[in-house]
């Protein structure tokens, strides 16, 4: 029997759609766009400028947000930047680590934000020199927490199977599912927050990269209503709970301590926590519950600022952000998404 080692991160690269969006044009679109959605105006245009964020990327220009259009639009449009840029991203992973396509063993797919069928992996198959024997696994539904849960995934199955290398797409084009007739308030703050994004990983048993040692998730009871898509006919309507701050206070530490605990860790143990930042009240509550400083989630307030909210993609994009030659020690990686699920995943960065 070989023996089981932990696997790496071996390399890990991120790639964004050409159109920069700053939050100032899309406050001034969306005041006029939800008009009377909250009686207070004031409080409708406060959830653009106490999000946090300054930019944002785009597939589409500002003005494609403005015009009605279909799912069946919305999806070719998903397809087609959602390939670009999963090359993109994959082709600078493969480069940064010194690796050629046909050296890759297993592809990991990540996306809630548009649908394929066939999949993204074996779509992407027919434009890079995969080998024809290559696993493919993609993953849809984990919303916000597919970044961490799909990362854990591939490091599952590179353990698994000594000498396979991973591939790890994540692939979340979220302002293609923006609906001009909803003018619910979870639309309104989804035009406030959410970005387009691609992360790629690749995750073996070789190379200095951190080593990616535990990995877990807990799954709240009666708690599906707090996160995610209500199909309509014209695409993908968001659902947010408001309550999701009050949640992360309440209990988010119990369980990351449950989780930690497992593999014989505590939350002293960690050096650097790298959370997904769903938005600047989610990153207030996620310090608090960790018992941090106020700002204290440096990485994640930063992407937030820089990207927006790109669900599954965020928390690779500040992996990657924190990534740098001075990062040692233990890193704990955590999301929250659908379900209503929270993911986590410990690397040890030697």
């Amino acid at each position: 029997m070989p023996v089981l080692t932990d696997p790496r991160l071996i390399s890990i690269a991120t790639a964004v759609p050409p159109h920069v969006m700053r939050q100032g044009d899309i406050a001034a679109a969306g005041s006029s766009l939800f008009a009377g959605v909250l009686s207070d105006e004031a409080r409708r245009d406060a959830i653009y400028a106490n999000a946090a964020i300054n930019r944002r990327y785009s597939c589409v220009p500002l003005d494609w947000y403005l015009e009605p259009h279909g799912f069946a639009d919305r999806n070719a449009l998903y397809l087609e930047h959602a390939l670009a840029l999963s090359q993109e991203a994959a082709n600078e992973a493969l480069a940064r680590a010194g690796l050629a396509a046909d050296e890759i063993d297993a592809i990991v797919s990540v996306s809630s934000s548009g649908i394929a069928t066939p999949s993204l992996d074996a779509l992407l198959m027919e434009r890079m020199p995969f080998r024809r024997d290559v696993q493919r696994l993609p993953i849809f539904g984990l919303g916000c927490a597919g970044g961490v849960l799909g990362l854990a995934r591939a490091a599952g199955m590179a353990r698994s199977q000594p000498g396979t290398k991973v591939l790890l797409l994540v692939v979340e084009l979220c302002g293609l599912t923006f609906r001009l007739g909803d003018r619910s308030k979870s639309n309104l703050i989804a035009t406030a927050l959410f970005g387009d994004g691609v992360a790629a990983a690749i995750v073996g048993d070789s190379g200095t990269g951190p080593r990616l040692t535990h990995w877990g998730e807990h799954t709240w009871p009666g708690s599906l209503d707090v996160m995610g898509w209500r199909v309509a006919d014209d695409g993908f309507g968001v659902l947010f709970s408001r309550d999701i701050p009050s949640l992360i206070r309440s209990s988010f530490r119990t369980v990351a301590e449950d989780v930690l605990r497992r593999f014989g860790l505590t939350l002293g143990d960690i050096d650097t926590f790298l959370c997904h930042p769903g938005g600047a009240k989610v990153i207030d509550a996620l310090e608090e519950a960790l018992g941090l400083q106020r700002g204290g989630l440096v990485d994640s307030r930063a992407v937030l600022s820089d990207y927006g909210n790109m669900s599954a993609a965020t928390v690779l994009f500040v992996l990657e952000r924190a990534m740098t030659p001075a990062c040692r020690g233990r890193m704990l990686l955590s999301s929250l998404g659908p379900g209503f699920t929270a993911g986590f995943l410990v690397a040890h960065a030697d």
